[in-house]
């Protein structure tokens, strides 16, 4: 099939004010971390959530360091985290020499089940890594209760949820720090990068000064150990010109999202993504499993969306189990939600930058096929 029929799981979108803003940087000569648009960056970005405070990043796996960081986690320590997310979490808690330990995830949304991590609390808790996955929020009440109650930090990965909200706040506000990726699939964008938020003022100084190799209050004398993870003018000016369209992205997504909804639904062997009544999905994919009845495997049926129909898909991420298995890591650990959804799941093209006929070419494949 020609590569102009292929339907990209993710076509991404240019921001309309993006040349301008980068106009502006070279007419300035400003192409570096200092530069005027990654504090304009940091301020809407900080407001736009109702936050206080952020730090911009060169990834969102840096920011996942540095979040870490600046909760003083390190050898010794425990964080707990979803069974069901991007490796970027598990090496971030590397990084600082902690402890990654897995627990199962919530069925219906992907995220990590408040239920089950009561279980995996130990004396070296530090930290619960909650990640809003796909674009539904966790299930944040219980989460912060557990957190109260075992006097643990909460950081919220919210990199793929860009204006989702729980009980009308929006992720990313409600923990004691949280991160966001810019990378060009996401709904605000960077094309790569990310950012530190917080209410807590001494954990954003803390990370601002460890992403810029940890400078004393003289240059060049380091008070520890740090990191070049700036994020660049020049990328901070795709941001804000990204951020600008946010309000518009969301309600792009939704609109993808019913229109699958309208078309899938009913579809013997696939099973649509949830909204919990206490949630705003922003649909960041449109994530499906299929139902273990289903008369296609869902390599089959991956396979034959592309070969025949052009339709590009992606799975979901592994259970640690098998992610990390060259590594010999979590061997004899089961996580049966995780790995039932490592089997079933994948996502439908779902960018800003694709089109409703493509969403309904798609939604017509599956429907032939199923």
């Amino acid at each position: 099939m020609g590569a102009r029929n292929i339907i990209p799981v993710n076509r991404p979108s240019v921001p309309a004010h993006a040349k301008k803003y980068l106009d502006e940087c070279v007419r300035s000569g400003w192409f570096s971390s200092e530069g005027p648009f990654v504090k304009r960056f940091e301020n809407e970005f900080a407001r736009y959530l109702g936050v206080k405070h952020a730090g911009a990043t060169s990834s969102g796996t840096a920011a996942l360091h540095l979040a870490l960081l600046a909760l003083g986690v390190g050898p010794g320590d425990e964080v707990i985290l979803p069974a069901m997310t991007i490796a970027s979490c598990y090496f971030a808690i590397w990084y600082t020499g902690a402890k990654a330990v897995p627990v199962d995830v919530d069925p219906e949304t992907y995220c990590i089940d408040p239920d089950v991590i009561d279980r995996a609390v130990t004396k070296r808790t530090k930290v619960i890594m909650v990640v809003h996955l796909f674009g539904h929020p966790c299930d944040m009440d219980p989460i912060m209760m557990l957190a109260k109650k075992y006097k643990l930090k909460v950081l919220e990965d919210a990199a793929e949820a860009h204006g989702a909200e729980y009980k009308g706040r929006k992720v990313g506000s409600i923990g004691d720090i949280a991160i966001f990726s810019f990378y060009a699939n996401k709904i605000v964008t960077t094309g790569e990068g990310g950012m530190v938020v917080s209410n807590t003022k001494t954990y954003i100084e803390r990370v601002n000064k460890i992403k810029a190799l940890n400078h004393s209050k003289t240059r060049f004398i380091h008070d520890g150990i740090g990191y070049t993870y700036l994020m660049s003018n020049m990328q901070a000016a795709v941001g804000l010109s990204s951020l600008e369209e946010i309000e518009r992205s969301i309600a792009r997504k939704r609109t993808m999202a019913t229109l699958y909804r309208n078309q899938l639904s009913g579809i013997s062997g696939l099973i649509l993504p949830v909204e919990k009544s206490w949630a705003t999905n922003v649909y960041w994919m449109y994530a499906v499993r299929m139902d273990p009845k289903a008369h296609l495997s869902r390599k089959k049926l991956i396979d034959l969306l592309m070969t025949k129909y052009g339709v590009q898909t992606r799975t979901f991420f592994y259970s640690p189990r098998t992610a990390f298995r060259k590594l010999q890591l979590f061997k004899t650990d089961r996580f049966p939600v995780a790995e039932a959804l490592e089997r079933r799941g994948f996502y439908l093209p779902s960018g800003l930058g694709n089109t409703n006929m493509e969403f309904i070419r798609t939604s017509h494949a599956l429907q032939k096929l199923l």
